[in-house]
């Protein structure tokens, strides 16, 4: 199986609008897939901006603690989403079974906290 990569929902939404100029169309799937990603990306859905640069700060951060090392699907996830409180980062976990002990759910808050002001 070749390595996955995950984009943020900025970079998705780059991508589209470039395919758009130099197209000059997008199919129908790719413009509710446009529509989805500016949403994502702007302050509309969570009250702050994603940023790719913030995703890929956060996502390599995320690859870095052992607990989530082993799932860098959970690591992307964390890093888009941003979820701010205990139960948002569990619900994240959940989907993979990964139970984490207050102080590394803590540690995965601060780091969405420290960059949360970057963007």
């Amino acid at each position: 199986m070749a390595d996955e990569e995950y984009v943020d929902y900025a970079s998705v939404r780059d991508a589209l609008i470039e395919t758009q100029k130099r197209r000059g169309f997008l199919t129908y799937e790719q413009k509710m897939a446009l529509q989805h990603a500016e949403w994502s990306a702007s302050d509309l859905r969570n009250g702050y901006k994603t940023e790719s640069k913030v995703f890929q700060e956060m996502y390599g951060m995320f690859l870095e603690m052992e607990s989530i090392s082993k799932y860098p699907a959970i690591a992307a996830k964390l890093a888009e989403v941003m979820p701010l409180n205990n139960d948002e980062v569990r619900a994240i976990l959940q989907s993979r079974r990964i139970a984490l002990d207050a102080s590394e759910i803590e540690l995965i808050l601060d780091v969405i906290k420290q960059n949360i002001g970057a963007v």
